[in-house]
């Protein structure tokens, strides 16, 4: 009568203990078998051994009949940038030394010329002039 009320009352407590133990052991073979030894941390060689180049000069310019544009721009973190009533011809040189840059330049004034350029390493990626009222023009590098 005694055994029966002490099984009676502590199976559920042994029961916990048996699904945790059973629990723990699973996990420690699972780790073991994946690799226990891993800290998560990469111990690879150095990352950032890249050899130095040379740095990327972006210019921009634009140029037309009128004496001044709006200009719309990306600097070279991909920003927008806009200057109104730029005086023409207008002209911005950007340095930089990350690996690839996507310059683009826009550009409307009152008159009926208007061109732009877009220069990388004295070198002309785009040159776009359009004619008409009220002149827009723009250049796009994909990648330089």
């Amino acid at each position: 009568l005694q055994l029966s009320k002490i099984v009676r009352n502590a199976w559920l407590p042994l029961l916990i203990v048996a699904v945790v133990t059973v629990g723990a052991f699973a996990v420690v073979r699972v780790k073991s078998f994946f690799g226990n030894n891993d800290t998560g941390v990469l111990t690879s060689p150095r990352l950032d051994d890249s050899k130095p180049f040379k740095p990327k000069v972006v210019k921009y310019e634009v140029f037309g009949s009128a004496s001044q544009a709006n200009v719309n721009y990306l600097d070279l973190s991909a920003d927008p940038k806009r200057i109104d009533n730029a005086p023409l011809p207008w002209t911005m040189v950007l340095t930089t030394t990350a690996p690839s840059v996507f310059p683009n330049l826009s550009a409307q004034s009152s008159g009926d010329y208007l061109g732009c350029r877009i220069t990388i390493d004295d070198e002309v990626k785009d040159e776009k002039i359009t004619t008409g009222v009220h002149a827009l023009t723009f250049c796009l590098v994909k990648s330089a």
